[in-house]
C-alpha cells in the first residue's frame, strides 16, 4: 500500500505531502480562490506526474537501447473543461526535448510507447477523457 500524508501547514489551503521517505510537494489554491500562491496546484500536480511517469518511461527505453542522453526537458501544456464541475484535462500536449547521442527513430518511439503503452498516469487520465498528444525535439 502507498501511503500519502497530508498537513495543512499555510494559511487556509497551504498543504504539504509527504511520502514514507520523506520526500515534500507544497500545493495551495491560487490567490483568487482564497491560497496564497504556496505550491502548486493540485491540477497541476497531475501534469507534472504525467510528466514524471513519461519521462522516467522514455529515458529507461532510450538507456536499453544504449542511447547517450545529455539533457532531457519537457513542456506540458493543459486545458480544462471550465465550463463543467468537476473540470477536468480535455487536452494535454508534452513536447519533449532531448539532446544527446540519440538516434531520432529510437527516441520516437520511447516517446510514443511510453504515452501510448506504459505511463500509468497518461492511461489514467484518458480513461477520464483527456486527450493527450505530443512532439519531439531533438537538440
Amino acid at each position: 500500500m502507498i501511503v500519502v500524508e497530508m498537513n495543512r501547514v499555510n494559511g487556509d489551503f497551504g498543504f504539504e505531502a509527504v511520502d514514507a521517505a520523506g520526500h515534500l510537494i507544497k500545493l495551495d489554491t491560487s490567490p483568487d480562490e482564497g491560497g496564497l500562491n504556496f505550491g502548486f496546484r493540485p491540477m497541476q500536480l497531475l501534469l507534472a506526474a504525467l510528466g514524471g511517469c513519461s519521462g522516467i518511461d522514455v529515458v529507461s527505453i532510450l538507456k536499453k537501447q544504449r542511447q547517450v542522453i545529455d539533457r532531457f526537458s519537457m513542456v506540458l501544456e493543459g486545458e480544462r473543461n471550465t465550463s463543467e464541475i468537476p473540470s477536468l484535462w480535455t487536452n494535454i500536449f508534452v513536447h519533449f526535448k532531448l539532446s544527446g547521442a540519440i538516434d531520432r527513430e529510437k527516441a520516437l518511439k520511447a516517446c510514443s510507447l511510453s504515452i501510448d503503452k506504459y505511463c500509468s498516469v497518461a492511461a489514467t487520465l484518458r480513461r477520464a477523457g483527456a486527450i493527450i498528444s505530443w512532439d519531439l525535439e531533438i537538440i
